[in-house]
């Protein structure tokens, strides 16, 4: 159709990233809710500006759990909410290419095709990509004469391992370590050192400011917190070695997992990615310096995307565009599920 509106989505544990091809542009926008019991205060950046300030009464959560939907009517409230604000008239009968884990049953493939074709979304085409065919194809990795290739996404709540090899993924393995379990090491280093509590929110700050897994340097800034022993607030100096170790407790999980991952591949396949280097993405890897850490942990190189969490959402405008691409996406029917 002439004017058929095609979108690509991706869905994270942090935040939600739409493409436009009307429009030809990226929009991204947190996946957060906030609900007093049934009723829906504030969603996406407002919702984020109210977590862990919001009062007991108001719950402030995120839909999407590891990767994974969590709550499927919340979901599409937030996606909903988003694509109104980019067109105003959404009509029915759109195309939307999502990004989506591997592995996935019959029952999380369901919620996929829900979410597009719920309450307030109808008569939608779903097609999906795998989340590491996206994020390869957006750093531009030849799928077709491919010897092998490995990509590593570092995201919100959950890291991915992906063995691309022949246009298809032959290994793959996901760890529960992300950007929010830096963020509460982050603040539990603060809490052992200093007896002071701080919030989430403070923590990736934090991490943000100050974490350096490389060429450290003599950093300090003050927050404010909760003292563990009066129960008052209190201002503390935070040193950035304080920081970066919170970090690297999990960086060197992550490091570990890698090398223990890159044991069961193929000497053949594990040599090719020696020579290529070790495509790393994801919205947790703007950590100054980590692909020299993980290179001197793994002793592989390592090639780090400037996309970070828009690679996905990237790879799907590809897709979009280029019909040779459309051959990595699966259309999901009601059918079929």
């Amino acid at each position: 159709m002439l004017f058929e509106k095609t979108y690509g989505i991706d869905l994270g544990s942090s935040s939600v990233k739409v493409y436009s091809m009307i429009r030809n542009k990226s929009y991204i926008e947190k996946n957060m809710i906030a609900a007093k019991g049934r009723k829906i205060i504030a969603v996406g950046n407002e919702a984020y500006e109210m977590f862990e300030k919001a009062p007991s009464n108001i719950s402030v959560s995120s839909p999407m759990a590891f990767g994974m939907i969590a709550n499927l009517e919340l979901q599409e409230i937030v996606l909903y909410s988003m694509m109104r604000k980019i067109d105003k008239i959404l009509g029915i009968g759109s195309v939307m290419y999502f990004a989506v884990p591997l592995d996935m049953t019959a029952i999380e493939k369901r919620a996929y095709y829900q979410v597009a074709n719920g309450h307030w979304l109808r008569k939608n085409r779903v097609y999906m990509v795998e989340a590491p065919i996206a994020d390869a194809i957006a750093m531009g990795v030849d799928l077709e004469n491919n010897e092998g290739s490995m990509v590593v996404n570092i995201g919100a709540q959950s890291t991915n391992f992906s063995i691309i090899t022949g246009g298809r993924i032959i290994i793959s393995k996901k760890i529960p370590i992300g950007g929010r379990q830096m963020n509460e090491a982050v603040c539990s280093e603060v809490r052992k050192r200093y007896n002071l509590q701080i919030g989430t929110r403070t923590g990736k700050r934090l991490k943000l400011v100050m974490g350096r897994l490389a060429d450290q340097h003599k950093q300090a800034r003050k927050v404010v917190g909760i003292d563990s022993v009066s129960g008052l607030p209190r201002e503390e100096v935070i040193s950035a070695y304080v920081v970066n170790a919170g970090i690297m407790n999990c960086v060197n999980e992550i490091g570990a997992q890698m090398k223990v991952f890159l044991e069961r591949i193929p000497p053949q396949i594990a040599y090719h990615i020696a020579k290529e280097g070790i495509f790393l993405t994801g919205g947790s890897t703007r950590i100054p310096h980590i692909d020299t850490y993980l290179a001197s942990y793994t002793g592989y190189s390592f090639n780090l995307s400037d996309l970070y969490e828009t690679s996905s959402v990237t790879g799907l405008e590809k897709i979009i565009h280029d019909r040779e691409l459309r051959k990595w996406a699966q259309p999901i029917t009601q059918r079929k599920l």
